[in-house]
């Protein structure tokens, strides 16, 4: 599982614990995220989230 990180706020998205407050369960990963899904963190869209490298 990945995360990815808001580049306008640094929020994560973690795969493995997807976004439950906002109907994305667990173990979702980031592809099958809706396009209209915003950043909880700054209400950017998935387009300003990138890939977080470890």
């Amino acid at each position: 599982m990945n995360t990815y990180v808001c580049v306008v706020c640094g929020h994560v998205y973690d795969e493995a614990a997807g976004d439950p407050a906002h109907g994305i369960a667990p173990g979702t990963r980031w592809a099958d995220v809706p396009e209209d899904w915003i950043c909880e963190g700054c209400a950017v869209s998935k387009t300003d989230f990138e890939l977080q490298n470890f």
